[in-house]
């Protein structure tokens, strides 16, 4: 019951912010759709004639896609906790009884439905710009998208730790912003050394749902076994780190101030 309540509040906490700070939220779907928009441009002016071309923006869609899912979830954590440091209420969450890594889990539960919200219009305003409409199979999609973005999450975990000990982080996200569309597009059908990093396994599995119109259910046993093992991994290794981060920031005294 007292997670109930927790969630609940969470949800209810990103719901207030989203409708208080709404121009923020449109803004951040032009920006991000201008962007996309670039990306489009700049790939029919160079191939839009080719053979195949179709299929390359398939590609984009999709690609562009799970990197903007993998943006929020990287960066919201620490983002969240750098808020929090400034609000000065970062020391009553940690005071909560269900303790903190509870309140930070529930806390990108709740985010998670308004990152949602925020790609399913980036989304189909991809698809009406390129005249490509995907195969948006839910049931097959949803499972994927969580799988691969927990790993994602276990990052962000990293990230919030490293914002309780060193508030700024700016820097260091913009250059994750990068390295992000590396593990996207990472060519795994030639290099498959690379499927051990995160969202390169899942990129790959989700673009063949929504560009080959496959199914969760024809999707190869070992390879979704491989995923959750992947993703698993990486959500236990944040978790691990952003704990140890989150000792060192108790112990210099560096939650209630930023």
């Amino acid at each position: 019951m007292r997670y109930l309540v927790l969630f609940k509040t969470m949800l209810k906490q990103e719901f207030i912010l989203m409708r208080r700070y709404l121009f923020n939220f449109i803004s951040g779907l032009i920006a991000i759709y201008i962007i996309f928009l670039l990306i489009f441009l700049g790939a029919r002016a160079l191939g839009g004639g080719a053979p195949g071309f179709g299929a390359t923006l398939d590609a984009i869609v999709v690609g562009f896609l799970v990197w903007t899912f993998a943006l929020f979830a990287y960066s919201d954590m620490a983002q969240g906790m750098v808020r929090e440091a400034q609000e000065g209420t970062l020391e009553q969450l940690y005071m909560s009884p269900l303790g903190f890594t509870r309140v930070c889990l529930f806390r990108i539960v709740s985010s998670f439905s308004i990152t949602l919200t925020f790609n399913v219009v980036i989304l189909l305003l991809m698809m009406a710009t390129t005249g490509r409409w995907l195969h948006l199979d839910v049931i097959s999609l949803l499972p994927l998208i969580l799988l691969t973005l927990a790993g994602v999450y276990g990052i962000g975990f990293i990230m919030a730790g490293l914002a309780l000990v060193f508030k700024r982080l700016e820097s260091f996200i913009g250059i994750l912003q990068f390295a992000m569309v590396g593990l996207i597009v990472a060519p795994i059908d030639r290099f498959p050394i690379l499927r051990y990093l995160p969202l390169a396994e899942g990129s790959r599995l989700i673009r063949g749902v929504m560009a080959e119109g496959l199914s969760i259910g024809t999707l190869p046993i070992g390879d979704l076994l491989f995923l959750a093992i992947n993703t698993a991994f990486y959500f236990g290794c944040g978790l691990l780190v952003f704990n140890l981060l989150l000792k060192t920031a108790k112990n210099r005294g560096l939650l209630g101030h930023y």
